[in-house]
């Protein structure tokens, strides 16, 4: 279906392909973390054949299996071959009196709007 040599697609090649309007392909933007078309440096959507890969699912989960949104983003979020989430390394611990600091300021913040909802009444 899609031609190897291309590297990207315009947006309306994909329309042409998936059989979508632009404007469905904007807003399942918006509403599918795993779709995210790369933009040329004139600003217009560039998408490569992973993005078309996932609009295609997504399409199927949506108008075949009668999916709600939310529903089509749990069953993608299942499926590995569209697992591009990054791993979230866990943070270095806190250096030593760090720790005391961050406890000191929220208590102070904490005074200051109590101070601040006091005058308020």
């Amino acid at each position: 279906m899609l031609n190897s040599k291309k590297t990207y697609y315009s947006i309306r090649e994909v329309c042409d392909l998936t059989g979508l309007e632009p404007h469905v392909l904007r807003y399942w933007e918006s509403e599918f973390t795993l779709l995210r078309p790369k933009k040329n440096r004139a600003g217009n959507r560039a998408y490569r054949e992973k993005d078309i890969e996932i609009i295609l699912a997504i399409k199927r989960l949506l108008y075949e299996e009668k999916f709600t949104i939310p529903g089509a983003k749990v069953k993608l979020a299942e499926q590995k071959e569209f697992d591009d989430t990054p791993r979230e390394t866990p943070a270095p611990p806190a250096p030593p009196g760090k720790k005391e600091m961050i406890q000191d300021t929220i208590g102070e913040l904490k005074e200051v709007l109590n101070i601040l909802n006091y005058r308020n009444n």
